[in-house]
């Protein structure tokens, strides 16, 4: 299964993709992708749905409209760091001996081919593609082996980061992690199911067409079930909650000398599986 949403922003309605590769509106079916849907087995519900009404629902030709984010703001997104070998190298840090959290705001969720607004100030905004794992099911104190029966799917995430922010200017990461648009989800929310041995996907991100990052979610430090378990231990995963598990090398910071984004950049991002993603850098307002 692969859901997303579409529509103006604040004011998504509910699309699925059908076996064939058909992209319907499923607003008709009365719920949005958020915590309720997903704790009451929406997807599941949602599949029998459709095996009935699917076909006949108004049709979407791709394209035609904007595309949000596949759920709706979930209540917490919840960054992994350092959860590759080769970025830890590259951003001259230990590789962690347990996975390292950190918080983005759930405000930066953004549909995956909306523009990127340099924020007031940012001089290093970065660029981090990853996998995203939405959880399915209320998580808490969950076993490693019992894990992956939480999850409701998974999805491409580009945590866009100001290094600035998050690297001068003390306290906690989540400084640099949070303006608005620093966290596109997307195209899709494909299931377990489809997504196949998500530790062995191929992930990568170009600039202008430039290869940046290119890797495989086989290189994952932390494996998906270890950070579901490791993370439910410090706070409850409610259905929804996005974890997004780590980038790896390839970012602009690790570069000698650093790039970093400015206005007119393209940006691509796509892992297998789970579709591709592209946002336009833009200067952001004075005001």
């Amino acid at each position: 299964m692969r859901l997303f949403r579409f529509g103006d922003a604040g004011s998504e309605k509910p699309g699925m993709v059908l076996d064939n590769g058909t992209l319907i509106d499923v607003s008709i079916f009365g719920e949005d992708f958020d915590e309720k849907f997903f704790h009451n087995k929406g997807p599941r519900r949602l599949a029998r749905w459709a095996a009935t009404f699917g076909p006949s629902q108004p049709k979407i030709a791709p394209g035609s409209v904007r595309l949000g984010p596949p759920i709706a703001r979930p209540s917490k997104l919840v960054g992994i760091g350092l959860n590759y070998l080769d970025h830890a190298k590259e951003a001259k840090m230990e590789v962690p001996s347990e996975p390292v959290i950190f918080m983005k705001a759930t405000s930066a969720i953004s549909g995956p081919h909306d523009d990127l607004v340099i924020p007031r100030g940012a001089a290093k905004v970065d660029w981090e593609v990853e996998l995203g794992v939405v959880i399915g099911q209320r998580a808490r104190y969950v076993s490693e082996t019992r894990a992956l029966d939480h999850v409701a799917g998974f999805l491409v995430v580009n945590d866009y980061s100001e290094r600035s922010f998050q690297l001068e200017r003390g306290g906690q990461w989540v400084k640099g992690k949070s303006a608005d648009g620093f966290a596109p989800l997307g195209p899709f929310l494909v299931s377990p199911d489809e997504a196949g041995n998500v530790h062995d996907l191929s992930l990568g991100l170009t600039l202008n067409g430039k290869a940046m990052q290119n890797s495989s979610t086989a290189n994952l430090v932390f494996g998906i079930p270890a950070l579901i378990s490791y993370v439910s231990q410090f706070m409850t995963l409610l259905p929804g909650d996005v974890i997004s598990t780590g980038t790896p090398a390839g970012v602009g910071m690790g570069r000698r000398p650093p790039k970093f984004l400015k206005p007119g950049d393209v940006i691509e991002a796509g892992i297998e599986r789970l579709g591709m993603q592209r946002q336009r850098v833009v200067a952001g307002s004075l005001r």
